[in-house]
Formats: C-alpha cells, structure tokens, sequence
C-alpha cells in the first residue's frame, strides 16, 4: 500500500506531506510544553530583547563577563523602570531558559527540591571537555556514586589537618606584605587581594590533592596557573553563549585542557602504580598521603580520577577564593571587629604557633563574627 502511494504521488506531494507532519509534531509539542508550564504555574516574566532569537541577550552576558560586569547585566534583566521580579526568563534560540534570584527558588534548587533540579543534558555537553563525567557535570545514579566517592574523604581528620594550609598562608601573609609596600619601602601600598587570594587557594588546593603545590603565589606566571584562568575564562563564555556556544572558539581553550592534564595526569599514573592493598596500608599520617590516594582506594578508573580531582579543584579554589575575598572587604569595613578578632587570636593562640582545628572551633567570637553572607552560586 505505501509503495503504491509512493509511486503515484509525485515528489513534491511528499515533500509537502513531509513538511506537514514536521509542522504537526512542532505544534503539537509546542501545545504539550506550554500545558506543562501552565501546571507547574505558569510563564514568569519574559526578558525584553530586542533581536530575534534572543541573540542580543547572549551579547549582554558574554560582555557581561568580559567586562566582570555580571551582576549590573544579570541585574538589568532582574529590575526595570516598571518591575522588579527576581524571576525571569528568556528563549534563546527556543531554549527556554529561566533566571533566578528568589532565595525560596535557590533553596528549593540548591536543598529542598535538589533531586528535582538535575544539571541535564545541555549542561553536561557544555562543560565535559572541562570536568568530564564528575560530581558538578553528572544527575541521578552517576551523580550519587560521584558523591559516595567523594564525600567520606572530607572526614573531619582529613579537613582537620591544617599543616598544609599554614605552609601556604605564611607564604600568602609574606606576598601581602610585599605588595603592600612602596618602591622606597613604606606600608600603604594598594594591590588586588582577591588575585592573591586565587593564587593562595589554587597553591593549598594543589598541594592537598597532589601532594605538589603549583606554587602561584611565588611564580604568577607558574604555566598550570595561566592554563588554569584560561579554562575558566573560555567556560564562562561557553556557558553564557547557551545554543550559541559552538560559535566560542576552543583552540587557546583545548590547548590549556591538555596543560591541566599534563599536570594531573602523571600523579593519576603514580597512585594507580600502587596496589590496592599497598593502597589501603596507607594513612593520613604517612609521608604523601594526599586526597588522590584516598580516592585511588575506591577506583582504579583513571578517567574518573581525573575528573573528579579537576572538578574538586575548581571547588576547593574559586569557593574558597571568593569567601575569603569578602572576608577581607568585610573586615577592612569593621576595624572594631578585627580588634576583637586579633584579640581573641593572641589570648587563645598566641602569636609564635599555628592555630589548631580545636582553636578555631573554641574561638567563640570568630564563630559569630563570621561576615554576613556572599554565597559563590554554582552554576
């Protein structure tokens, strides 16, 4: 029967049969996501744009970042002349994408609704080349099992051991010093904290996983350093380019993925050369025991290795980078409280050792003094 019709209908009945189904699917599906939207209540406020396709939105948020001007961008599209909504939503390229800044919406996202919330598809796609298949990139089953294999090496005596964070922050305090001083050799001096504060954490990071620190703060030209910064940059513009991130050139990115892997790779190779068993025989307490060993116990998969350890990488920096950047801008604006604070510090501490994890634990007024919140948003 569709042989006969096919032989009797000329090519162009078909085509135009071809074109009336597609066009029936699009509606159709058009028609079942809006009844869908309409059950999960509704369109919020649409984001005014000017071109089709949304494409002058995806220009604001790439110059947005290139500017370091994401938050009068993202704040343009939050409040207008004639409406403040902290959720809106746009459709670049017939993505529907929605923008929030609601604190119910984020708590339900990032907390009381997380299962509901998955990365999908899109967001594993644009940022794979980067963290592969890792906790940050991955939903459901492969997510949980990144979780289990990740989460029991945060364990107290692990976090706890902070030798390695005093190695980097006396290196840290002494480059403050440094560039806070004068070409004739006076205090004053301003220079950019929250660079040296990347580099420090980058630094403590490195040497916590790897059991090699990159060294940034004493060479900021260190290559791992710049290859670093420069995955960071061209991810921001693929993941602001949304459907239009094929058009972001990957040359100088790919070329700073193979640096990063150069680096990480060979410790990978080193911690799978130990056996099992030599694996398990080891403790925190031994000469080189580091995170990557920790994990190495739970798999021998080496691209799961990698991952994983480039993605906690990326955590353990920025998070940390960005806490402690607002830290300072918080306790440069209260010098009363920095008073207390050191205060505490040499009544409980002293000031010719290093602070434990129970110090810090007791210290009752840095507990409470903690600065008010500027929590780094994943994406």
């Amino acid at each position: 029967m569709i042989e006969s019709i096919l032989e009797n209908w000329a090519p162009k009945h078909l085509v135009a049969v071809a074109i009336g189904l597609f066009a029936l699917w699009r509606i159709t599906r058009r028609i079942s996501q809006e009844l869908k939207i309409r059950r999960l209540g509704g369109h919020t406020r649409r984001v005014k744009t000017w071109l089709p396709l949304d494409v002058d939105l995806i220009c604001k948020a790439i110059l947005g970042t290139i500017k370091h001007r994401n938050l009068e961008t993202w704040n343009g599209w939050f409040i207008t002349p004639s409406e403040t909504s902290y959720t809106v939503e746009a459709k670049p390229a017939g993505r529907r994408i929605i923008f929030t800044a609601d604190p119910e919406n984020i708590k339900a996202i990032l907390a009381t609704q997380f299962a509901s919330y998955g990365k999908g598809n899109p967001f594993h796609e644009e940022w794979k080349e980067f963290l592969g298949d890792s906790i940050f990139t991955t939903d459901e089953e492969q997510w949980h099992d990144s979780r289990q294999l990740i989460r029991p090496q945060f364990i107290k005596d692990r976090v706890s051991d902070l030798d390695v964070f005093e190695e980097h922050v006396q290196i840290l305090i002494r480059k403050m010093r440094e560039e806070g001083r004068t070409s004739d050799g006076k205090e004053g001096k301003g220079f950019d904290v929250s660079d040296m504060l990347f580099r420090y954490t980058l630094d403590a990071a490195t040497h916590f996983l790897f059991g090699n620190s990159v060294n940034s703060l004493e060479k900021p030209e260190q290559e791992f350093a710049r290859a670093f910064a420069e995955v960071q940059r061209v991810q921001n513009f693929i993941s602001r380019a949304g459907p239009f991130n094929g058009l972001v050139p990957r040359g100088q990115f790919r070329k700073a993925i193979k640096t990063l892997n150069e680096f990480v790779n060979p410790f990978v190779d080193q911690a799978l050369r130990l056996s099992p068993e030599e694996l398990a025989t080891k403790s925190k307490s031994d000469q080189g025991y580091t995170f990557l060993h920790a994990l190495a116990g739970f798999t021998r998969d080496r691209k799961v290795l990698r991952d994983q350890l480039v993605a906690v990488l990326l955590a353990g920096r920025d998070t940390t980078a960005s806490t402690l950047s607002w830290t300072f801008y918080e306790l440069a604006r209260n010098p009363s409280i920095v008073k207390k604070l050191r205060q505490e510090i040499i009544d409980r501490v002293g000031l010719n050792r290093a602070p434990t994890y129970d110090d810090l634990k007791n210290m009752k007024y840095l507990q409470v003094s903690k600065p008010p919140p500027h929590p780094p948003p994943p994406f």
